[in-house]
């Protein structure tokens, strides 16, 4: 299958020089070997990586990993796929999915946008969260915002019908801009007028917690695959 260009000049995320915990880089020196997909370019085997056919979602920048453990812990009947650049995040997380003992959690350490075009097969995804991604919000920087197309179609792309894109954000301008870029997306279809209520699953983030704390308002966008 052709795979979409995407101008990979332009990175949605800045590597950031966050500090490892000891629990955290013990985590990721552990098990990394048994819970990170190595990066290549080859579709993905969802069955042989969990080890089972249950539905799969994708989590595009999970941050600490707090709220995605907590998802799966209370879902085990659902796959996790966490896509992250950030070492301290994902060494949080692995931390999680060994004290939670949890085993529907796999992550991949790299770009998501090269992750989806390169990695996940068409019409494999049950869902894909996007949680409070970096808003970007100078206008000078909105070109490095995730959220837009081409790469909203190749999410598109990677989802099977009705399976859902579930993304929340503090910033009312890059709300409103999601909202542009993800009904301009051929296949997607809002399930609400604008923008969605929290659906009663999802946690707060650790994001969200420092948004509210700041008196921003949150806005959610819940779309399906026609």
């Amino acid at each position: 299958m052709q795979r979409h260009y995407i101008n990979q000049s332009v990175k949605s995320f800045v590597l950031r020089a966050g500090r490892f915990t000891t629990a955290q880089r013990r985590s990721y020196d552990d098990f990394s070997g048994q819970f990170i997909i190595p990066f290549e370019n080859a579709f993905m085997d969802f069955k042989k990586i969990f080890n089972n056919d249950n539905p799969v979602v994708a989590e595009i920048g999970f941050g600490m990993g707090t709220a995605t453990a907590k998802i799966a812990q209370e879902n085990s009947h659902i796959n996790y796929l966490g896509i992250e650049v950030h070492k301290p995040g994902i060494g949080r997380l692995l931390w999680e999915i060994t004290h939670r003992s949890l085993l529907n959690i796999r992550i991949i350490e790299y770009d998501a946008a090269e992750v989806f075009n390169m990695m996940i097969p068409p019409c494999s995804l049950d869902g894909v969260h996007l949680f409070f991604p970096d808003p970007w919000p100078k206008k000078k920087h909105h070109k490095r915002r995730l959220v837009k197309k081409p790469f909203t179609e190749i999410i598109a792309e990677k989802l099977k019908t009705d399976a859902y894109l579930y993304m929340a954000t503090d910033w009312e301008d890059y709300a409103e801009w999601a909202l542009n870029e993800l009904q301009l997306t051929d296949g997607l279809v809002n399930m609400y007028d604008r923008f969605s209520p929290q659906q009663a699953w999802r946690p707060c983030t650790e994001f969200e917690k420092k948004g509210l704390e700041k008196k921003h308002i949150i806005n959610e966008l819940y779309f399906r695959k026609a």
